[in-house]
């Protein structure tokens, strides 16, 4: 069993012995367990993450992290293509599988994006968003230990897309795990000057990190085009001043196209 399967098996045990709780939104009905579990987080990311991702990006030049990014991305087009003909995207998963073959030979085991420049596009499709392809609800919003924003959907779909990953499929644990923690330090440090944007406009962090999270994957499982929220107009009683105004009550475009809030 991997790292990752045992962070989400820990926290569907702890959740479940705080099922009682309240909370005011309901897709999170775990909200005061989530809070406690963000708060680990960012404690952990300002003590230890944080400091590493800076002095990674101190020493690594941007040519050296952008070629790393790519080997990463390369082997995440192997998920990426899974999940492609999961959904019956045959067409995409027949250009991620290519761009995959180009990347990892023409482009130096990934480290240069070839397919790119060729004009193979890049696309994020994961386990999580093929459940939610075929009717599969998001369930709780859940903070995993570590890991960060998910829902019980998603982490059933990280759980199942470590499997054809390549990294996961190193026999060499030390390895392996140096390719996690190598990924993880990457992006965290990729993060590093969106973060003083985000800090300035958040009131509660918690909040924003989880409904920027909710919208971004509803718009990936939709393609970026979600449908938009049905609204029960006999409750409205005919008084039209009671309707949600577009700015404030339907989505907006940072909805189809909300920021990313965390790396997956």
């Amino acid at each position: 069993m991997n790292a990752i399967s045992t962070i989400i098996m820990i926290t569907a045990v702890a959740l479940t012995g705080c099922a009682s709780t309240r909370a005011s939104n309901p897709a999170d009905p775990f909200e005061p367990i989530n809070r406690i579990t963000y708060k680990f987080n960012d404690s952990v990311d300002k003590a230890v993450i944080k400091p590493v991702a800076r002095g990674y990006k101190a020493v690594m030049p941007t040519v050296g992290r952008i070629m790393v990014s790519n080997f990463f991305s390369n082997l995440d087009d192997v998920v990426v293509t899974a999940n492609d003909l999961l959904q019956f995207k045959l067409v995409q998963g027949f250009s991620d599988g290519t761009r995959f073959v180009v990347n990892s030979t023409l482009g130096a085991f990934g480290l240069i994006d070839v397919a790119s420049v060729g004009g193979l596009k890049k696309h994020d499709e994961d386990f999580g968003q093929t459940l939610g392809k075929w009717g599969v609800g998001n369930g709780p919003y859940l903070v995993l230990p570590i890991l960060g924003p998910s829902t019980l959907r998603d982490s059933a779909g990280l759980y199942v897309d470590g499997y054809p990953s390549p990294m996961y499929q190193m026999n060499n644990m030390q390895a392996r795990n140096q390719a996690y923690l190598i990924r993880g330090i990457n992006r965290r440090a990729e993060f590093l000057d969106q973060e003083k944007v985000l800090d300035e406009a958040m009131i509660d962090p918690y909040q924003f990190m989880r409904d920027t999270y909710l919208l971004r994957r509803k718009s990936q499982v939709y393609d970026g085009n979600p449908p938009r929220p049905k609204y029960n107009y006999d409750d409205d009683q005919g008084d039209d001043n009671s309707l949600p105004s577009p700015a404030a009550g339907t989505p907006s475009s940072a909805t189809d196209n909300p920021p990313l809030t965390s790396p997956r």
